[in-house]
């Protein structure tokens, strides 16, 4: 190849190549030039042995892959499986490739690297005296004794090398070498070579030796007699305890994978097969996410706790005298049991506003209402100038944290997401009117906040009614403090009740129906029986009741398990239920939030980028984080929204 052509073409390799490396994606493919490269400059230009070094680690990406932290484990199931040319033949290619190729190759490393290492030991043997003297005169930083020193780096590099050799207790012997490396490096000798001894040496502690080794064949000789070296279950679960969990919320779910090591029999009941992140469920009634983006399985999340159960059923009592949960005519028994069971909204003896004025609480009710507001603009392109003022009036009953974000989502849908799309109205010009019964609106943060709150909201032009009782609901509107407001669509934030828990027990509750629980959120006089989240009016540090949010549901989850965990194998109770508060935070619209962390309260940009890296964090699954943060960088860059179709009928 001529000097100029082999020029550009290793520089294009060198730049394209590495992107994609990085993002893992094609990675074998980009490996392949890559590789030829280095062994090109290496024997066709100048040796060195970097040089080397680079080939190996190409050829491990091309023969063992990226990993799971890459685009290709995201999206290489999906693309075998479709109808593009050679996709299966190439899948298969790809897995045998794995299979084979990276033993022999994790063999190669083992064997390179313990060539090193032991003509190094060699090397110190011949000429001992010079090499005492070495570790005394030359070393930076002197750890142990000269001759001690020599001798315990000539035992580990003579040593280590015959176990790599023979893949026996190979990732143990790579941990010695990894250390007296990183010595060598930061006390002596400063040299770029050692940095790749430590990547090869990682690579073999991490993921082992391969089946080309007697570290594997003992592995499976000594799981004939162990079967959780096999991947199964290290002990039976027969005659274990059964812990009953109704309710697969955020206190549900947090307490069935805090049990995934107690040896008991778990099993989680709940009316749906999905864990719904409720926090985000106002973006999906505003057409800003697709119900798929916050709802996760609940068999995908526990799939790998071979000591749980999901049952897919609607509870509607326990019999504590027998000690089981019913459900239909049907049963299961129980030893513990944790309720679950969340709440459902209050209209505060005013049931009949339920069919007009929906909340929302699940994927039915976001779903519901996306549908009432995205019909409402459509209707009002057809609609007389009266009909259309009703239609383009959004009323929102409650202002906590549900009521200011979705008056905020709804605002913003109309003045950017729908701008330019009608041609007979300005969508802009809707009304959101958020009515507040009290004196401020998001009441449980600071009275600061709340005014930052309040006027973040007149930025976006929502309407907020303080001190005004919703008197009057029906399909043309609503009286507020004796006015009335027409409107088609009005939707509640306003209450919650808890779910019927505590009337199946005969427990003693609340107003809301939450059950008085124990310290240590047990039943007075049922002490195998526990209420947690919404279910449960618990107590914090200073005897006030602790409000119906995530973080307190999460952690008395996990608390109920440990106590459970504790008595199952008989080790000291954990002390009193004590909730830390982490703060709060709520969204009002593009660039507008709050967060409340005591020492420390935002308001405006900042809180709002902070909202939605913590909520993108908690929410479960890798598949619904990046579905979401690609949604609302969609949404950042266009001002558009993503998901605005409507579906079912009303």
């Amino acid at each position: 190849m001529d000097p100029v052509t082999a020029a550009w073409l290793g520089v294009a390799i060198e730049l394209i190549c590495p992107i994609f490396v990085a993002f893992g994606l094609m990675t074998r493919v980009m490996a392949l030039p890559l590789l030829a490269l280095s062994l090109i400059i290496q024997f066709a230009f100048i040796q060195l042995p970097d040089h080397l070094f680079w080939a190996i680690l190409f050829g491990w990406l091309f023969a063992r892959g990226p990993g799971a932290l890459s685009l290709d484990h995201a999206i290489g199931p999906a693309l075998a499986r479709t109808a593009l040319p050679l996709a299966g033949e190439m899948a298969a290619a790809v897995a045998a490739l794995t299979r084979y190729g990276g033993p022999a190759y994790q063999l190669f490393i083992r064997l390179w690297m313990a060539e090193i290492f032991w003509r190094s030991g060699l090397t110190k043997i011949a000429s001992w005296d010079t090499t005492v003297l070495l570790f005394a005169e030359e070393y930076a930083v002197p750890l142990l004794p000269p001759e001690l020193a020599a001798a315990l780096a000539t035992a580990i590099e003579l040593g280590a090398p015959v176990l790599l050799v023979l893949g026996l207790g190979t990732r143990l012997a790579s941990v010695p070498l990894i250390v007296m490396t990183a010595v060598i490096q930061f006390t002596y000798l400063d040299r770029l070579e050692h940095w790749y001894w430590a990547m090869l040496l990682g690579q073999l502690l991490l993921r082992g030796p391969g089946f080309l080794s007697l570290d594997h064949w003992l592995t499976r000789a000594l799981a004939r007699y162990f079967s959780q070296l096999d991947g199964k279950p290290a002990v039976s679960l027969a005659g274990t305890p059964r812990v009953v969990i109704v309710g697969g919320g955020f206190g549900g779910l947090a307490c069935a994978r805090a049990l995934a090591r107690c040896p008991a029999q778990v099993t989680v009941i709940d009316r749906r097969n999905y864990h719904l992140f409720q926090p985000l469920l106002y973006q999906v009634a505003t057409a800003s996410l697709s119900s798929a983006d916050i709802a996760t399985p609940f068999r995908a999340i526990l799939r790998d706790q071979f000591n749980t159960t999901v049952l897919m059923e609607r509870v509607n009592g326990v019999d504590t005298a027998n000690r089981r949960v019913l459900f239909g005519d049907r049963s299961v028994p129980y030893d513990y049991l944790v309720l679950a069971t969340g709440a459902r909204h209050s209209y505060f003896g005013k049931d009949e506003w339920e069919g007009l004025a929906p909340g929302i609480k699940k994927i039915d009710d976001a779903t519901d209402i996306r549908r009432r507001i995205l019909s409402a603009f459509e209707h009002a392109e057809a609609a007389d100038d009266d009909e259309r003022r009703r239609l383009l009036t959004f009323v929102i009953v409650g202002a906590g944290p549900t009521g200011v974000e979705m008056a905020g989502a709804i605002s913003e849908l109309a003045r950017f997401g729908m701008a330019g799309d009608f041609r007979r109205f300005e969508p802009s010009t809707a009304r959101v009117i958020l009515v507040q019964s009290g004196p401020r609106v998001l009441p449980s943060f600071p009275e600061i906040l709340s005014q930052r709150a309040l006027e973040q909201l007149g930025d976006l032009k929502v309407e907020v009614r303080l001190d005004s009782r919703v008197e009057q609901v029906d399909e043309m509107g609503v009286i507020v403090g004796g006015e009335r407001i027409e409107a088609r669509t009005v939707l509640w934030a306003a209450g919650v009740i808890a779910s019927p828990a505590a009337k199946w027990l005969g427990a003693e509750h609340d107003r809301a129906g939450r059950a008085v629980v124990a310290p240590n959120l047990s039943l007075p006089g049922l002490a195998n029986v526990f209420a947690i989240g919404d279910t449960a009016l618990a107590e914090g540090a200073k005897g006030e009741p602790l409000p119906g949010v995530a973080p307190v549901a999460k952690q008395s989850g996990a608390y109920v398990a440990s106590v459970i965990h504790a008595r199952i194998t008989g080790r000291p109770a954990p002390g009193p239920f004590r909730y830390r508060d982490m703060g709060g935070m709520a969204t009002i619209g593009r660039k507008a939030a709050i967060a409340n962390f005591g020492w420390l309260r935002l308001s405006g940009l900042p809180a709002w980028w902070l909202w939605g890296v913590v909520h993108v964090a908690f929410l479960v699954g890798a598949r619904n984080r990046a579905g979401v943060m690609l949604n609302w960088l969609w949404a950042y860059v266009t001002f558009r929204s993503g998901v605005r179709l409507i579906t079912g009928e009303r």
